[in-house]
């Protein structure tokens, strides 16, 4: 081993043991169980290690670029007098970006020594340094134009906390100056969190100023920082934001977008913008595991409950609503419209995993498991520079992978996931090693009384045979809890909200050193308790037969419908796969569905192929034709690799809930362009609307732009007459900001020339229908509806015809 990396190694270990003792000064009360360190877990997988080998060299740079020309990095330096300019952006939350890529290309440092990275890394500390204020104050937007400020910023410091993310970056901070001190062992950014969080102590608490943040997650911040230090006034802190919501203390609440519509202690249902939700349900189990709070831990299992029986997608996603990212009612679970937000995914699994710790039940780790293999890692593209921030069940062709965003949260928080990965594989307490996930690779494992080596063989989720080398320091006994996850025992989640069509009659198998032993389970984990030896050999065997998994009757969208699963693995069918189409395609119980390899095929995966009845409407439109044809589904992880077009993962079981393909129309058939940029797919994909506020299917919108000019176009395959078109506009009036145009008028192509059609119909702006214009017949190669926006509102379009 090279001298650089041993010494590296002991850095993080300090670092580690500060983490569990602060600093040596006390020892802190925290988890029972307590996961391995990630740094301790040598990941060899032949799924996992390319993921974050991918993140350390393609992500992690990709993202710090990103953040230098859209100017957040220059911000700091902006603000830190270094250079001259003004704020860049548009969000006062930009900083947290950084903040994230920082704890994430931290944590790679942990796994891949890099000298140039580490020199990245202190030359932008020393930027954000430079930007803090004398007292500690960091955040550059103010620092920067302190008046008049950005949106959402108030000239007095703290002013809108519900809007201002000041807490928020500080909370990021937090989080990104203890990875980078368990990293490297260097205090630079150790020391400016520090001294934020001092200065956030002085301003908030009882006595002082009462408040807390729009958006949570400087709870988690401090209570990282309190481990760190050992000052126990972090912990009271983070406490303190937390009680305080749902308590006026002379300002309004926040409501339940921000689930500050009640003390949380209160809270027994998960509301509001999700991806606040699961970041404060994480500090609160951080809080209760440090304080003995058992009231949080009563409220976040009461709300876990509503979410796992009511509020889950089968990949894990959380967040059903566009609109606020938010959770939905009970069993609202759209398909097409699901907002599962990336970050959502994220803050998913860190609750569940806390959960695991507080309860030692393999249940959380179930949920975990599915958010990882799905909707997490759904989040970034096999190459690593392209990200989705919602991530849907179901696509008509208007969904791609994005190399950024405006608010670009999600790629900074798949940075700092990756490398942490490997601690979510294994835990340990009171004389228990947890084997969570089966993962290959190796760790060394310190508990109480003793010391393991463990190894794990394998390549899941592809196959379910696990091989388990123990390798104790000394001959010793204690238990090894080995996870049975929950579909390999018949059961999708632990709840009813989805259910297998048949259970399985194979049987998981257990080997201890090649002798089969009766599975001993407690809280969903075989339990081994034995004294174990060097050599020592588990094999586990988990059967996986393809599954076909149906939903809850509550959720409409499910109905009469059915996904695909394969162990841990949620499975899709794609455009490319199945002759362009999958809405037409009719799955019916007993087709029989059968596993093949594809190593060549993205990055290498298992598909599941079969037979289909494909549906499609005859030219007189009063008949459906019917056809066989094969099928072939992927992991719902790697869709949108190969263009735009139509995906599902709930596939019709009967014909009443497959769309026949319609007939071809020039409509249909032409290419779209829309201006400012946007997708434009969804106004010739032939959805009947049900209303204008019809959001179950795609839509045209311009938003966020409002009172301005815009256009969308059809080219045509061919020149052809035209004389008439039908608009249905969209309008979401009591849900969003879109409403039918102010004025709008037909344009046809004369050679290059943009000319208003000879109209005998008045334009209408009618909602919940389509508004017909008819003029004289023109030949010509292009249409385009110019649109008017209403001053102050954006709008849309669902459907464009043509005639």
């Amino acid at each position: 081993m090279k001298r650089a990396t041993i010494i590296r190694i002991m850095l993080v270990c300090v670092a580690l043991v500060a983490f569990s003792n602060g600093c040596g000064k006390k020892s802190i009360k925290d988890y029972s169980v307590k996961p391995v360190p990630f740094t301790n877990v040598h990941v060899t997988d032949q799924f996992w290690l390319p993921r974050m080998e991918t993140n350390h060299k393609i992500t992690i740079p990709f993202a710090f670029k990103k953040s230098e020309e859209t100017g957040r990095i220059d911000n700091f330096a902006v603000a830190g007098g270094l250079k001259e300019g003004t704020f860049s952006g548009i969000y006062p939350f930009d900083d947290t970006d950084v903040y994230k890529i920082l704890e994430g290309a931290s944590y790679s440092l942990s796994l891949y020594p890099d000298p140039e990275l580490e020199k990245y890394l202190d030359d932008l500390i020393l930027k954000i340094t430079a930007a803090q204020e004398d007292d500690g104050y960091l955040y550059t937007a103010r620092t920067i134009n302190p008046d008049p400020p950005i949106q959402w910023v108030e000239k007095e410091r703290w002013a809108n906390l519900r809007m201002s993310h000041e807490l928020y970056n500080a909370g990021h901070l937090y989080e990104a100056a203890v990875a980078h001190f368990q990293a490297t062992g260097k205090r630079t950014l150790l020391e400016v969190a520090i001294k934020n969080a001092d200065l956030v102590d002085s301003v908030f608490g009882p006595g002082k100023r009462h408040g807390t943040p729009g958006h949570q997650v400087i709870e988690i911040g401090l209570a990282k920082l309190y481990r760190v230090t050992g000052r126990e006034k972090y912990l009271k802190l983070a406490k303190f934001f937390l009680d305080e919501r749902g308590y006026p203390h002379g300002r309004k609440l926040y409501g339940k977008y921000a689930q500050d519509h009640k003390p949380v202690v209160e809270q027994s249902e998960a509301v509001g913008h999700a991806v606040r939700a699961s970041y404060m349900y994480s500090g609160m189990a951080d809080v209760a595991a440090l304080t003995g709070a058992s009231d949080y831990v009563e409220a976040i299992d009461r709300i876990w409950e509503n979410v796992v029986t009511k509020k889950l997608y089968l990949t894990g996603g959380i967040g059903a609503r566009n609109s606020g990212e938010a959770f939905g009612d009970d069993y609202e679970l759209p398909n097409e419209t699901a907002y599962n937000e990336t970050c959502a995914a994220i803050g998913n699994a860190m609750w569940n995993h806390r959960l695991f710790l507080l309860h030692g039940d393999a249940k959380y780790i179930d949920v975990l498991e599915r958010i990882l293999y799905n909707g997490l890692i759904s989040g970034v593209s096999l190459r690593g520079d392209r990200f989705f921030y919602p991530n849907p069940l179901e696509s008509h062709g208007q969904h791609k992978r994005s190399p950024w965003f405006g608010c670009a949260c999600c790629p900074g928080n798949i940075t700092r996931f990756m490398p942490s990965f490997p601690g979510y594989v294994y835990a340990f307490g009171d004389g228990i090693l947890y084997v969570n996930l089966f993962v290959g690779g190796s760790a060394a494992i310190k508990m109480n009384k003793h010391n393991v080596g463990i190894k794990q063989e394998t390549n899941y989720p592809w196959d379910g045979d696990v091989k388990i080398f123990v390798d104790p320091e000394s001959t010793g006994e204690f238990a090894i809890y080995v996870r049975v996850p929950g579909w390999a025992q018949n059961r999708p989640l632990p709840s009813d909200l989805y259910r297998y069509l048949s259970r399985s009659g194979e049987e998981v198998k257990l080997k201890i050193n090649g002798r089969q032993i009766a599975l001993d389970m407690d809280k969903g984990f075989a339990r081994i308790r034995r004294t174990w030896e060097k050599g020592d050999v588990i094999d586990l065997h988990l059967p996986m037969p393809v599954r076909r998994v149906l939903s809850h009757e509550n959720i409409e969208d499910n109905r009469r419908k059915v996904a695909l699963e394969r162990g841990p693995v949620v499975y899709c069918a794609e455009w490319p796969d199945n002759h362009g189409y999958v809405s037409n395609l009719v799955l019916a119980d007993d087709v029989e569905l059968e596993v093949e390899k594809r190593t060549e095929m993205l990055k290498g995966l298992d598909v599941i192929k079969g037979k289909v009845i494909a549906l499609q409407r005859s030219k007189d439109r009063k008949s459906v034709v019917k056809k066989e044809q094969c099928f072939v589904a992927i992991p719902y992880y790697a869709w949108a690799h190969r263009g735009t077009g139509e995906m599902a993962v709930w596939l019709a079981r009967d014909e009443s809930r497959a769309r026949p393909l319609p007939e071809p129309t020039i409509a249909s058939t032409s290419r779209v362009s829309v201006s400012s940029d946007k997708n434009g797919v969804a106004v010739n994909d032939q959805w009947e609307p049900k209303s204008s506020n019809d959001h179950s299917k795609p839509y045209l919108h311009w938003w966020p732009n409002k009172g301005t000019q815009e256009w969308v176009q059809y080219d045509f395959r061919k020149a052809a007459k035209v004389s008439a078109v039908e608009v249905y506009w969209f309008d979401d009036t009591g849900q969003g900001e879109c409403r039918v145009p102010r004025s709008w008028r037909v344009l046809y192509k004369d050679r290059n020339e943009w000319k208003p059609v000879d109209n005998d119909d008045p334009y209408g702006v009618g909602k919940d229908k389509y508004n017909r214009v008819t003029f004289y017949p023109v030949r010509t190669s292009a249409l385009r509806l110019e649109v008017q926006l209403q001053p102050k509102f954006s709008m849309g379009i669902l459907e464009w015809r043509v005639e």
